[in-house]
């Protein structure tokens, strides 16, 4: 899009851009999402940025009616596969803030100087920025919806120093913490609830959802012990435990959907209701992103349901189901070990080896096996292998794996087969257009076939 372009969407609050590049005002100092609901700027008062990091930088402060800072992410990273799209899903996983820029570097393959290049050329931002941004969104979370003492959300979020939580704080919301935190909506000021009942999150997504046909597969693949839907169907909720950096999680995520509407009262996506029990603050920007990737939140349904919709065989399904999502994965090892073993298998192997919880919540007692405990245990055929291989390295399945070279690791492995190494592509690194071995695909899918192949699947399970 031209910056011309740009305008009219921000002038028809066109949710679609939400997330996609956000416009801020010269005269008022502050930056939105082009669906945000206060009147139009005029055209020479407006800049735009491809990022919230980019206009941070610039001096532009988060507009407070729209809170440009909790669109969905782009879905640009998702589809691509070069350096600064892999740099994106990691800093979004919170690599720089465990690892630094030098650890995503090395995730990357390229030197500091080269991912810093790369990214302020077509972003704005440098890594330091964009990870600054989401640490102070991440601050916005939690000072909003739980009791956590000041300084402990400080550190929570991913700062080095109280000192720096409050510059940051400050210049991104105009607010102190204290002030920012006293403006949270009561409806959504969880401290009342007492302690123990977790963070409430609203993920967003852009466009239509279709919840069911994504509950309807979690259900099914659902892994006891680990993973559970509970509930009537359109009222389900998806509860499971979580491996993370720091600690451990438990998420409940409503089925039902909550549309959110621009200000001409156009619906423009909205979000799923969810909650998060962390044993550490510390991991709520990762916990959120592999929700976000679980239920693949940051797609672009205008785009895919466009290009399919043209197509007179998807058609039809794309008119029965519009904004259908191709679901992704927590934990690698997830779908790896269901695609090897089978539900019935992976439970067995929950059993036996997944670390159980220090407090089990009612049908949830278990983390998966983490890849080393698994290797070593079961160290024969195909899945010992491709445990092996996550747990030294020689195989990455992260985001910001390089999705070529992750499918030859995987082809090169005892007993992987195309049709598995496809069913990973998908699920364990997101990528959004892959055919499965045997399914005719043509090119005019590109680059959205694993949503047509979701399509077919799911017209199929509807037709039983």
């Amino acid at each position: 899009m031209d910056e011309d372009s740009r305008y009219e969407a921000v002038r028809s609050r066109d949710g679609r851009f939400d997330g996609a590049f956000f416009f801020a005002v010269r005269t008022t100092g502050i930056y939105c999402r082009p669906s945000c609901p206060a009147v139009t700027p005029k055209r020479c008062n407006v800049r735009f940025f491809p990022t919230a990091a980019a206009a941070q930088g610039s001096g532009f402060r988060a507009c407070r009616r729209c809170r440009p800072d909790a669109v969905p992410g782009s879905a640009d990273w998702n589809v691509r596969a070069d350096v600064v799209g892999r740099a994106m899903r990691l800093i979004a996983d919170g690599t720089v803030d465990r690892d630094g820029v030098a650890g995503l570097a090395a995730r990357l393959g390229y030197s500091a100087r080269q991912v810093q290049r790369q990214l302020t050329a077509e972003l704005g931002a440098g890594p330091v920025a964009l990870a600054r941004a989401q640490r102070a969104h991440t601050a916005r979370v939690l000072l909003q919806t739980t009791g956590l003492p000041v300084t402990e959300i400080a550190f929570a979020s991913g700062f080095a120093s109280v000192r720096q939580f409050n510059d940051t704080v400050r210049e991104v919301y105009d607010m102190t913490p204290t002030e920012l935190r006293a403006a949270a909506p009561r409806g959504r000021d969880a401290r009342r609830a007492g302690p123990g009942a977790g963070i409430p999150l609203r993920l967003a997504y852009r466009g239509p959802y279709q919840a069911g046909a994504v509950f309807d597969q979690l259900a099914r693949e659902a892994v006891p012990g680990v993973e559970e839907v509970t509930g009537v169907r359109g009222a389900r909720t998806h509860r499971r435990t979580l491996r993370l950096p720091y600690g451990t999680a438990l998420v409940a995520v409503a089925e039902r959907t909550r549309e959110s509407r621009a200000g001409g009262g156009t619906r423009q996506g909205g979000w799923l209701q969810a909650r998060l029990h962390l044993t550490d603050p510390r991991d709520l920007t990762t916990a959120v992103q592999r929700l976000r990737r679980l239920f693949d939140l940051d797609a672009d349904p205008y785009a895919v349901d466009e290009r399919l919709g043209t197509d007179p065989r998807l058609a039809p399904l794309v008119a029965a189901r519009p904004g259908l999502r191709s679901p992704g994965a927590v934990d690698p090892l997830e779908p790896a070990v269901r695609a090897l073993a089978g539900t019935a298998g992976a439970e067995e192997l929950v059993r036996r080896y997944g670390k159980a919880l220090d407090a089990p919540c009612g049908a949830l007692t278990h983390l998966f096996p983490e890849p080393g405990v698994l290797a070593e245990a079961e160290p024969d055929g195909p899945l010992g292998a491709l445990a092996a291989a996550l747990a030294d390295g020689t195989v990455r399945l992260d985001p910001g794996a390089d999705r070529d070279d992750a499918e030859q690791a995987l082809l090169a492995l005892p007993g992987m087969d195309p049709a598995t190494v496809a069913t990973l592509r998908v699920r364990a690194l997101g990528d959004p257009d892959v055919a499965p071995p045997g399914t005719q695909a043509p090119d005019a899918w590109r680059p959205w076939r694993s949503y047509a192949v979701r399509h077919l699947c799911v017209a199929a399970e509807v037709g039983r």
